[in-house]
């Protein structure tokens, strides 16, 4: 019950952080990670959706920044909707649903196998201090 909960205040924590940043131009450290994935291994209908996503996603933010982070499920969906009603995403209905199964893929047989190697929510007070700094 406790790794439920906080698997639902990181998915919440990073929605709020990415919407955040996103809205203030904040540098965040997924940011700076690494901005592509070998995705070589992965099903052909998800290395299509690797693609559908990456030309979408990076319209707003850099790519690096959900290829980073980590989120649950229920994380995933409510931000892959946000973006999609964001002025000239582009995203439609069902270019959200492939992204969102992109995003799932991804998460299930990436980060899952290694949630360490990626970032969690920063506080408010971190958020805070990197707005400071610019």
């Amino acid at each position: 019950m406790q790794k439920t909960f906080q698997a639902m205040m990181l998915g919440l924590g990073c929605i709020g952080l990415a919407l955040m940043a996103q809205e203030s131009n904040v540098v965040l450290p997924q940011d700076k990670g690494p901005d592509k994935i070998d995705v070589s291994a992965y099903p052909a209908d998800i290395q299509k959706d690797y693609k559908l996503f990456s030309s979408k996603c990076s319209k707003c933010h850099t790519i690096a920044r959900p290829i980073n982070t980590l989120m649950t499920r229920d994380g995933w969906e409510r931000y892959v909707k946000r973006m999609m009603h964001k002025p000239n995403s582009g995203i439609s209905d069902s270019q959200g649903k492939d992204i969102f199964t992109f995003l799932m893929y991804d998460q299930t047989n990436r980060k899952d196998k290694n949630p360490k190697a990626f970032f969690r929510a920063l506080s408010d007070e971190e958020i805070e201090k990197l707005k400071a700094q610019k």
